[in-house]
């Protein structure tokens, strides 16, 4: 056994030998893998491993899409086949909404380039004729699905990377793991120890285990999930021909051929159980759970029901065992949060379907050093320390029982909830606020005037109104809301100012309390982060960013500072409170709270100050996501709800509103304002985001500067547009298609109704021959295709003089 590598990865499963695999592929080989028993035998063995294209998330899709294609080409690459069985899929729906949903996947479909149609019930009865579909009202087919042998499939992948250098030690428990001074990891298993660069958590239903050797909380639990194979069915062994797999709703369960026979796996909605909540016993091998039939009963008979051979005979085989599930039943894959080169792979509950892309897209992350995918909805630092314990176990148990209940727009999961909420969190709720969550934090959505809750759609709901009288009032009165749930850091120390000079593309602020927008950039010039920095003294610098990048963004501070420079970096979200106070009336409510001078000339836009208002100690930054004048006033947490009252009793008689993210997001739509996370992600450079006046390039140097300038000499491929969309009931929301004859040329990011202007707005990427101003385009939503024109300027003051008034 090796004494050194560059990477060691922990576990043998489907995620596992899928990123030894795509590491030995794409040119790492001083690899290994330790496994404590043999491969596959902790949840991966036991997989129904079906393999569908279908689902609503665009990068999911292309994961999906690689999955499906590394493992048709394993036999022809090893040997060994992966017993892929190409028999299609059906998701059915049952209700108008998921009969849209199957629209917006399609629109992903076309993109990422599977193959998907919407099907009436006479074209599922052809391609499945014992299906009851008295209930069904469409079906989504994709015709490339299929379903495989999970042990089969990870040993194809381990022959090949064993061929390209890749080393597997299989009886070989991993049971303890340091850092040593000089950032190496000294990984200890049962047969010696193994000094590495990079540490690879893919230990599966052990992942929290092994994150506990190194201090770290993993936020998933352990659910038990059953299936059923019944003994043959004299209907099918009729057939020349596989039955394509059926995911159904109603009964919350996938149905396929298995054999001659059917296999039926239950996603109860109701009484699911997680197990090992304590840890699982590290000797257990191949393990198998008693089923509880009481609680499938239910989705059982539903499937006899929807496919009635299958109460024909009789069940010869029940499997019962153990899989992940996180709170969004999105893997964990990324870095640690805190620890530099201790990477999570682990925590997926439908791996087989994942394993093979999923491999390839954290293989890619670890040794170019930036995902070719945006990694938002994989990143394990999306949770913190708010996400473990019983808010987890509550968290995914929902999840599970909601396995097949689609992410309809509006839908809010209240398992757990509230986590996070500050002193306003009760008197906000009481005046209507119907509250989201962003990183545990509760935060107003919207408004209900009359208690109404959200009717989720992808059309315009009841909330479209209400949200439109929200934005009326930031527009032409006074609108305030609680933005305590934004990312808050100081950076201080004699080496402040250069040290963000060099990790941000634009000059750092030269005066005391001026502001800048700015990025942090990957070493190939992609856009890893964006912060607003508030300059208060040449060693005191105030960073703003997105709350869901928190972790990532501290993480990514500390680990660029060079050894030697005097800076701190210091979190100080959870202390910190934020109101924005913002429209045409905001100097004049606010002047009524302080003695400070908010005139023009004293308080300049982008231009921060400590004031008191209502006696409480503020940082006043003049900036507004609005786009109107306004400021955020930065305070003490415990202040708020006395900060809070101070402003709206001062703008009572100007007709001050509360308004929510949804309201801010129409709002900074009409303003072009760009989103991290949506327009701004690392796939893209400042180039391609059209945000080139963001960075100085003129400054000596930053990171990612030299491949900004190779990107421009060489040119782009493609580039963000803002556009207007001619639409009737329903608005972009990302990931649509943007068309020109009939084809894709593009995807859109994020999208809004903009109440003020009287249009639907829209961000997309698109092929840049069809980016300049006044170019016509259409965008597929929904599956109807609406005309949209290219925008040229912010279609809501583009000369910014409400932000300057």
């Amino acid at each position: 056994m090796k004494t050194h590598a560059r990477v060691v990865v922990i576990g043998g499963g489907i995620f596992g030998v899928s990123l030894l695999y795509s590491l030995a592929k794409q040119g790492w080989s001083d690899i290994v893998l330790c496994e404590k028993a043999e491969l596959t035998s902790g949840s991966t063995w036991h997989a129904a491993s079906q393999c569908p294209n279908f689902i609503g998330s665009y990068n999911y899709a292309k994961i999906h899409q690689d999955s499906i294609e590394i493992y048709k080409g394993l036999e022809a690459e090893t040997g060994l086949s992966a017993s892929f069985h190409s028999c299609g899929g059906i998701r059915l729906a049952i209700t108008p909404e998921e009969v849209d949903w199957f629209a917006y996947v399609k629109g992903i479909a076309r993109n990422v380039g599977f193959e998907m149609d919407i099907i009436g019930t006479d074209e599922i009865k052809k391609l499945h004729p014992f299906l009851n579909t008295d209930n069904v009202l469409a079906g989504a087919y994709t015709p490339n699905d299929g379903h495989l042998d999970p042990a089969g499939t990870v040993q194809a992948m381990a022959r090949s990377a064993r061929n390209n250098g890749a080393e597997i030690y299989r009886h070989n428990r991993v049971v303890d793991i340091n850092q040593l001074a000089g950032g190496e990891w000294e990984v200890i298993t049962e047969k010696g120890t193994i000094v590495c660069e990079h540490v690879v958590n893919a230990a599966g239903c052990y992942g929290p285990q092994v994150g506990d050797m190194v201090g770290l909380k993993i936020p998933y639990v352990n659910m038990v999930h059953c299936y059923v194979v019944t003994e043959n069915v004299p209907e099918i062994e009729a057939l020349d021909y596989e039955l394509p797999v059926v995911r159904d709703p109603w009964s919350s369960t996938y149905l396929r051929q298995e054999g001659k026979g059917i296999l039926v796996g239950a996603y109860e909605t109701a009484g699911a159980r997680a197990i090992w909540l304590d840890g699982a016993d590290w000797a257990l091998e191949n393990p198998l759970l008693e089923p509880d039939f009481d609680v499938i009963s239910q989705n059982l008979e539903r499937a006899a029901e929807r496919f009635p051979q299958f109460s024909q005979v009789g069940i010869k085989k029940i499997i019962c065992g153990a899989i992940t599930h996180t709170q969004d039943s999105s893997f964990l894959g990324g870095p640690a949060p805190g620890l530099k080169n201790f990477w999570q792979f682990c925590g997926t509950s439908i791996g087989i379907s994942q394993g093979g892309g999923a491999g390839k897209f954290l293989a890619g992350w670890m040794i170019n050093g930036q995902p070719e995918l945006n990694p938002r909805e994989f990143d394990p630092r999306r949770y913190g320390d708010w996400a473990y314990g019983d808010y987890a176990l509550e968290t995914s148990i929902e999840e599970y029982h909601m396995m097949y209940v689609p992410g309809i727009p509006g839908q809010e999961r209240m398992a757990g909830r509230p986590v996070k909420t500050n002193g306003l969190y009760r008197k906000l709720l009481d005046k209507g606020a119907v509250m989201t969550t962003a990183f545990g934090w509760e935060r107003p959505k919207w408004y209900s005037p009359d208690g109404e809750i959200e009717t989720p759609s992808f059309r315009r709901n009841n909330t479209f109104d209400p949200v439109g009288v929200e934005c009326k009032a930031v527009r032409e009165a006074v609108g305030i809301i609680d933005l305590t749930s934004f990312a808050k850091f100081d950076v201080t120390g004699k080496d402040a100012l250069p040290f963000l000079n060099r990790l941000c593309a634009n000059t750092m602020p030269k005066t005391d309390g001026r502001i800048v927008l700015a990025h942090m950039l990957t070493e190939d010039g992609c856009i890893e982060s964006e912060v607003t920095v508030t300059r208060l003294s040449d060693e005191h610098f105030y960073l703003l960013s997105s709350i869901v990048a928190q972790i990532h963004d501290y993480d990514w501070l500390v680990q660029h500072k060079l050894d030697g420079e005097d800076v701190t970096i210091s979190d100080v979200t959870d202390i910190t409170g934020m109101l924005l106070l913002t429209g045409p009336q905001a100097r004049h409510v606010l002047s009524r709270c302080t003695d400070a001078d908010l005139s023009n000339q004293a308080f300049k836009w982008l231009s921060a100050q400590h004031i008191h208002v209502a006696g409480v100690s503020c940082r006043a930054l003049r900036v507004s996501y609005a786009g109107e004048l306004g400021w955020e006033l930065h305070h003490p947490m415990g202040d708020i709800e006395k900060l809070y009252d101070a402003l709206w009793a001062a703008g009572a008689d100007v007709g001050i509103k509360d308004f929510g993210v949804y309201a801010l997001n129409c709002l900074r739509m009409e303003k072009a304002y760009k989103g991290w996370g949506s327009e701004l992600t690392t796939e893209i450079t400042m180039i391609e985001a059209d945000m080139e006046r963001f960075a100085a390039m003129g400054k000596t140097d930053f990171i990612g500067k030299a491949a900004l300038e190779n990107r421009k000499s060489d040119g782009i491929t493609t580039r963000c547009i803002y556009m207007s969309v001619d639409v009737d009931d329903t608005d972009c929301r990302g990931n649509e298609p943007v068309m020109v004859d009939g084809n894709p040329v593009g995807v859109v990011t994020s999208g809004a109704y903009g109440h003020g202007v009287g249009q639907s707005l829209a961000f997309a990427y698109v092929d840049p021959q069809y980016s300049n101003p006044g170019t016509k385009l259409g965008v597929e939503i929904i599956g109807k295709i609406y005309p949209a024109v290219v925008l040229g300027d912010a279609a809501y003051d583009p000369a910014n003089q409400k932000l300057r008034g």
